[in-house]
This record gives C-alpha cells, sequence and structure tokens, in this order.
C-alpha cells in the first residue's frame, strides 16, 4: 500500500489517520468560518477505517427552507475559491447537497437534512493507520459530549433561519 503525502505549508509530509483527521478538521474551520453570520455547530462522529479517516460537524443552526440555496452557495464558492474540484450538486430544496475533492484527495461534503441542519463531513484518502484523537477545536455552542444522535438543528439564525417555523 502506498502511503499517502500531502502538501503542508511548502513540506512534502507522510501522514498517518491522525494526520488526516487533523487536515480534516483545518479544512471544516475554514469552511465554517465562511458562513456569515456564523452558524452554531457540534462535532459529530468521528469515524476510521482500515486506512482512512472522516470528522463531521453538525450545525445546530437552522436553515430555513428559504436560506438553503444561499448556505450551499456560500460553501460552493469556497470550495472552488480555496481549488477544491466540485464533483457534484443536489440542489432539491428540501435535502440540499454540495460534494467536492481537495487537490490531495480529501472529499468535502455538505448535506442538509431533516428540519434544515446541515452536515459537513470530509473523508480522508487512504493514509497510514494510526490512532485518532477527537478533535482539538472546540465547537462553539453546546458540545453534546456523550449524546448520540445529536438533537435536531435548536438554535435561531435571524437569517439562516428566516422564514422557517
Amino acid at each position: 500500500m502506498d502511503n499517502f503525502t500531502s502538501s503542508d505549508r511548502g513540506k512534502r509530509v507522510e501522514l498517518n489517520m491522525q494526520g488526516a483527521a487533523d487536515r480534516a478538521d483545518r479544512i471544516l474551520d475554514a469552511v465554517l468560518r465562511e458562513i456569515k453570520p456564523e452558524v452554531q455547530w457540534a462535532h459529530g462522529p468521528t469515524s476510521t477505517g482500515s486506512c482512512d479517516v472522516s470528522r463531521m460537524r453538525v450545525v445546530m443552526t437552522v436553515v430555513s427552507r428559504e436560506r438553503r440555496g444561499s448556505f450551499l452557495g456560500v460553501v460552493d464558492r469556497f470550495l472552488r475559491k480555496s481549488g477544491y474540484r466540485v464533483k457534484a450538486v443536489n440542489r432539491d430544496t428540501d435535502v440540499p447537497a454540495i460534494y467536492a475533492q481537495t487537490n490531495d484527495g480529501f472529499g468535502v461534503s455538505l448535506s442538509i437534512g431533516g428540519e434544515g441542519q446541515a452536515f459537513f463531513e470530509v473523508d480522508s484518502p487512504c493514509v497510514r493507520e494510526s490512532e485518532v484523537a477527537e478533535s482539538a477545536t472546540p465547537p462553539n455552542g453546546p458540545a453534546y459530549e456523550g449524546i448520540y444522535p445529536l438533537p435536531r438543528p435548536n438554535v435561531r439564525s435571524g437569517f439562516w433561519s428566516a422564514g422557517a417555523p
């Protein structure tokens, strides 16, 4: 099996699962910083396979049906501006989604689920096996530690939730 390498600040470094999880966190941090006004989010599950890792962030702010297109538009523009290849866009008004890939093989997705809850996920390519620690990035709201599944979105935004019941 080939070990995956990634360019990080001009150096080529070999990644293990922890390195891939850290890269996924940086991608998630960057995309969530682009969303204005800010949305509240919590960590979803981290999962590992035989040679890959995925991180998830769950948006706890209600994204109304009327604002879902704008929400995806903000994320789409960020992904393209960052050089990611947008592979598919589902424009369904109830459950839209966008799927992209970084130039170093990380999959990035945003999907809107029930009651306007947004899910961001980053999946790594195959990397060297290692232990994976929980994300060091603190959520910007309740951590919901030990609670699974996470509750439905329960934070109202004057902008993102506009028009939602």
